[in-house]
This record gives C-alpha cells, sequence and structure tokens, in this order.
C-alpha cells in the first residue's frame, strides 16, 4: 500500500513540475532550446523501447486501439478516392516561388483530368497542390499529422484527416494513390519517395508512377544512384526505371495518363497555365 502511495505522489509531483503550455509559437521554439527538452509525440511514445520504470509500457498493448481507430476513420473516410495522387514537397516553400506555382498547374491539371488530389494537408508544396485541385473545383484531401508544434492546415481541402501515427498515416497515402508526384523537400519527402520505392521494389505494392518534379533539385541525389549505388550493386538497372523525372506540370500529368488513361482520352496541353 505505501509503495502504491509512493507511486501516487511520485506522479502527481511530476504533474505538478510539469510546465504549462506555450501560448505562441516563439515560446514553444525558445522551450525546445532549453537544456533536456522533448516534446513527446504519439509516435514518439509508441516507438521508444521501454525502460524499467517507464509507466507508458504497461498502457502498449491499449494504444492498439487507438491506431486501430485511426485506420478505420482515414479508411472509412477516404474510401471514394479511386483516382488519387498524392503530391509530396516542402513545406517551406512560399507562395510565389517557382516550385509552389508549378505544384499549382500540376494539381490543376489532373483535376483537369478527373483524379483527386491527396496531400499532407501543410503549407507549402502542400498547400499549392491542394489549392490547385481546390481551384478546379476537384476532391481536395488533406492528410494532417498531429506534430510538437502544430502545424496549421492549409485552408484548401475539401476533405480534411488528422492523424497522430505516422505510419497510419503513410498507409492512407499508398493505398488511395495511383500516383505520387515529388518536389523538392526536405526529410519527409525524401521518406515518402524511398518508401514507396521500395514497396515497389520489394512487390509489397504494384508498380504505380513515381514522378520526380524538378530536374536540377534532383539532379545530384540521381547522379549517387547511379554513380554509386548501381555501381556498387546495391540496386539493380531496372530499380532507377522506376523513378520518372520531369520539370513540366504538364508532361507529369501525362505520364500518369499514358498509365492510368485520362478520362477525356486526351494529352494535356503543356502550354497551359495557372494565374498566380
Amino acid at each position: 500500500m505505501a509503495e502504491t502511495d509512493a507511486k501516487k505522489s511520485k506522479k502527481t509531483k511530476a504533474v505538478a513540475n510539469k510546465p504549462p503550455e506555450p501560448e505562441t509559437v516563439a515560446e514553444a521554439k525558445k522551450r525546445e532550446r532549453a537544456p533536456g527538452y522533448w516534446q513527446l509525440t504519439d509516435d514518439e511514445i509508441l516507438l521508444r523501447s521501454p525502460a524499467p520504470e517507464d509507466e507508458y509500457k504497461t498502457s502498449d498493448s491499449w494504444r492498439v486501439f487507438r491506431i486501430m481507430g485511426e485506420f478505420v476513420g482515414g479508411f472509412d473516410e477516404l474510401a471514394t478516392i479511386t483516382r488519387g495522387v498524392t503530391i509530396f514537397g516542402s513545406a517551406r516553400t512560399a507562395e510565389g516561388d517557382e516550385m509552389y506555382e508549378a505544384a499549382r498547374e500540376t494539381a490543376r491539371l489532373l483535376a483537369e483530368s478527373d483524379y483527386e488530389i491527396i496531400t499532407g494537408g501543410g503549407p507549402g508544396v502542400m498547400e499549392a497542390a491542394n489549392r490547385g485541385a481546390f481551384e478546379a473545383g476537384a476532391v481536395s484531401v488533406g492528410c494532417n499529422i498531429e506534430l510538437p508544434f502544430e502545424q496549421m492546415p492549409n485552408p484548401f481541402q475539401t476533405r480534411s484527416l488528422s492523424f497522430k501515427y505516422f505510419f497510419v498515416r503513410k498507409t492512407m497515402f499508398i493505398k488511395y494513390s495511383n500516383a505520387y508526384i515529388i518536389f523538392p523537400g526536405g526529410f519527409g519527402t525524401m521518406d515518402e519517395l524511398f518508401e514507396a520505392l521500395t514497396l515497389i521494389q520489394t512487390r509489397k505494392i504494384r508498380n504505380f508512377p513515381v514522378v520526380l518534379f524538378g530536374s536540377q533539385y534532383w539532379r545530384g541525389m540521381l547522379a549517387w544512384l547511379t554513380s554509386t549505388m548501381l555501381n556498387e550493386k546495391m540496386i539493380s538497372p531496372e530499380d532507377l526505371s522506376l523513378i520518372h523525372l520531369t520539370d513540366s506540370p504538364a508532361e507529369a500529368v501525362n505520364f500518369i495518363n499514358r498509365i492510368f488513361g485520362p478520362n477525356n482520352g486526351e494529352d494535356v496541353d503543356a502550354g497551359s497555365g495557372t494565374e498566380s
């Protein structure tokens, strides 16, 4: 009994000493820089190895129900998506940037070929893609993720979902996409790119189009894949054929159409454009 009371007292003390939630982004960033800081996320709690005194280890099995709920909710919400194309890219790309406008135009052209657009729901390239679909009157899906510092969903979504777990969200991207278009981005963009290539290579999913947009940005990575990874026989020549590189929104859409077929049966006009 005394041991139980001691544990309760320890837990109550920890809660009492917990600092208040930051009210502004500036406060949150300041706290992040403080020594010993680590903002727990649901993914981090689930995936870390349990320690002897870890209060979370006894609740991991119950956490499965929350995960299951996210899967069920995602499957129900996206069940009608049959011609989805997911567009990835940096959240840091600003409106007016060349890649922002290219993503917006690509999404618009895809929408006009009767595709539904899926993104991570955030700012930057994700916003541009949702915006292009939204302006074309098409389905514009955002699969948002809860992060330690909240990333606001962009306002151009006709269907908005929120996930706590990255792996559940990534399953939705894979399951409801007929193709990926990858614009310049950082670690998250690379993660989605190479996960798709791995799943295709290992035949865990069917071979669907993976389009890299922006030859200048991807040139160094593709050169390394060829000169080092391929040369060292870590991949096969056919693995490189899984990637299609382009600098044209129309060509990206036509490449996907050649595999899945546009509903209007015609190629997209490369001369069409979008107003900023």
